[in-house]
């Protein structure tokens, strides 16, 4: 006998938790050790049991689950992460996936396809659902669009992170959610030809569009 797939659940609504609980408990390979209701918990249960499997919701109150995903990268975290939501947009895959998740895969997914999901999670494999791999197959098939000048939007998201304001901070800033500083970054990132936030800033100094650095 194998030791049962430690999970941590992780979504901001009771009934939800409970729902995925009962679900998983009538699994005898999976077990349930731990359930959070924001990033910030989900961060600190996953530091203390180990779990094999994080089920990660990513719109919550406090911290998201993108953030999360990402402080879990950064502690080097073993578990993986398979994110459970409703949306399946380009603003809400991609940098999901970026941050390190391991799966994606929606609310409405039959309970068999969450099931062999999680197992395929566990083994370090990616899970995705059909529409979340539609989605990045043809992202990866439409070529890049050419390399333009940085919009007005796109210049004040990126003086803001230059100035180390965080993403939450940025959307505070510009009254603009923080869902759409995650594409201008995006597209800040296709312009400069550069793959994450260090090297936009650092670009943008080289590029002279952020001044001189101090």
């Amino acid at each position: 006998m194998t030791d049962p797939i430690r999970l941590v659940v992780v979504d901001d609504h009771p009934v939800v938790r409970d729902g995925l609980s009962a679900m998983f408990a009538r699994d005898p390979e999976l077990r349930v050790v731990g359930e959070a209701s924001d990033g910030a918990e989900a961060v600190r249960l996953a530091e203390a049991l180990q779990p094999d499997v994080i089920l990660m919701d990513l719109r919550m109150a406090g911290m998201d689950g993108v953030t999360a995903i990402g402080e879990l990268t950064r502690r080097g975290v073993p578990a993986r992460v398979l994110v459970l939501t409703t949306y399946d947009t380009d603003s809400h895959v991609l940098p999901a996936i970026e941050a390190g998740a391991t799966g994606y895969l929606l609310k409405d997914a039959p309970r068999d396809e969450l099931l062999r999901a999680v197992r395929s999670a566990a083994r370090g494999e990616v899970a995705l659902s059909p529409s979340v791999a539609a989605r990045l197959i043809s992202r990866l098939r439409t070529p890049a669009p050419s390399a333009g000048p940085l919009s007005r939007r796109e210049l004040e998201v990126l003086r803001l992170v230059a100035a180390g304001h965080t993403n939450r901070q940025a959307a505070a800033r510009l009254f603009i959610t923080e869902a759409t500083v995650k594409t201008h970054l995006l597209n800040i990132y296709a312009k400069l030809d550069v793959n994450d936030r260090a090297a936009a800033v650092a670009e943008g100094y080289h590029r002279r569009l952020l001044g001189t650095p101090r």
